[in-house]
């Protein structure tokens, strides 16, 4: 009686997990397609000025792949770049100043806010204070974008062609990071993967949706919506900028569209697991709002929506139940068959789309784990500065 129990609880369990991979398939905004690129655009007759806002903390290693991209931008309107160098102890700001002199290109101006006051993260300080450099030149835009995004020659024209045509207030690309190492092509696509499954791209553009989100390498942000929004007050204590950007100018009525990018790239290196795991748990429980609910309800959700369905095809098989294994299987061949969009953007094999579970696995201990350090008072970080109370991180609601 006991085992007929068991084999009868997997079954469901497998059941409920096929029906939850259904259910994410067809009813999720079809967050599992990548072909959510830049919208239709026309080159507009007059083009708008803009001023490029790159906070840079020690990125020395990273500024000669990527700086020189947005130095040589082709954009016919007036442009500019306010590099902040916030605090960096590795010659960030000398050697922008380096790149400016030997590239030429785009205007550059490299400047330093001194550290930030009580209340607000380094980054939004830096972001802060480059929008208040930019603010005298009266730009119709603002393009956000991170120290280690390499940008094709015609990035700026397209977003500002893009965001002109759609009438967006914000365009953001999620720019293709790096996938080189063993553990970059394990764990970088399904990164991208759970994102657009937490916040699926053809919701975000849709007039009237709740769901907002942006990428935070790559915003081109009208500069009124901005005001409107109190870009970066309104948002001063976020961990997770990008996503609390888009709320905060969706909630004021803006117009906000986000997809997928094919020339613009992360140059920074995650070589080791070690690496891609401060990257995933620096911010995860702030994700969660330092809820110790949410944080139950997710670890149950990945376990239940990743990892029983191989455990219920194993599980079915040794137990003799055909239905349990017919539905762990179903669910992990749906689950796989998802992934493998994101694994042809990527241009990765596709045999990595049956690790999934495995990878999902890890994104759950990268979650537990970045509980823990809360709770141990060493909280988020970026780049050497640590957040450890929740009233140091902003609700991004």
């Amino acid at each position: 009686m006991g085992q007929t129990a068991r084999v009868s609880a997997i079954v469901w369990i497998a059941a409920v997990t096929l029906a939850a991979w259904v259910w994410l398939l067809l009813c999720q905004g079809f967050f599992w397609r990548t072909d959510v690129r830049l919208p239709a655009r026309v080159e507009p007759r007059e083009w708008p000025s803009v001023c490029v806002v790159v906070p840079a903390r020690d990125e020395a290693a990273v500024l000669p792949a990527s700086l020189p991209s947005l130095l040589a931008q082709d954009y016919p309107g007036r442009a500019e770049i306010f590099l902040v160098d916030d605090g960096s102890s590795d010659g960030t700001g000398e050697l922008a100043r380096a790149l400016a002199r030997q590239r030429g290109g785009l205007p550059l101006t490299v400047d330093s806010p001194g550290e930030p006051p009580a209340g607000w993260t380094g980054k939004l300080w830096a972001v802060r204070h480059g929008i208040d450099l930019a603010r005298a030149r009266e730009p119709e835009y603002l393009l956000l974008t991170d120290a280690d995004i390499a940008h094709g020659p015609d990035s700026l024209r397209e977003l500002v062609a893009a965001a002109r045509t759609g009438g967006f207030d914000v365009v953001s690309q999620m720019a293709r990071l790096r996938v080189e190492s063993l553990w970059e092509r394990l764990v970088v696509p399904a990164f991208v993967y759970f994102f657009a499954q937490l916040y699926p791209f053809r919701r975000i553009g849709r007039r009237g949706a709740r769901t907002a989100a942006a990428a935070g390498g790559c915003v081109l942000l009208r500069t009124d919506a901005a005001e409107r929004a109190r870009i970066p007050d309104a948002i001063r204590h976020a961990v997770i900028d990008d996503v609390a950007l888009a709320r905060a100018v969706k909630g004021a009525g803006g117009h906000v569209w986000l997809g997928l990018a094919d020339r613009v790239d992360s140059v920074r290196p995650y070589p080791r697991l070690h690496d891609l795991w401060r990257m995933v748990s620096r911010s995860a429980y702030a994700q969660l709002r330092h809820s110790p609910l949410l944080l139950t309800g997710t670890v149950l959700g990945l376990a239940l929506v990743y990892l029983v369905p191989p455990l219920a095809l194993l599980g079915g098989l040794a137990a003799g139940s055909g239905a349990a294994a017919v539905f762990g299987g179903l669910a992990w061949l749906v689950m796989a068959g998802t992934y493998v969009p994101m694994l042809r953007y990527y241009r990765q094999p596709l045999w990595l789309a049956p690790l999934l579970p495995f990878t999902a696995f890890l994104y759950l201990l990268m979650t537990v784990d970045s509980a823990v350090q809360h709770y141990r008072g060493r909280g988020a970080a970026w780049k050497g500065r640590t957040y450890a109370r929740p009233d140091a991180v902003a609700d991004e609601g």
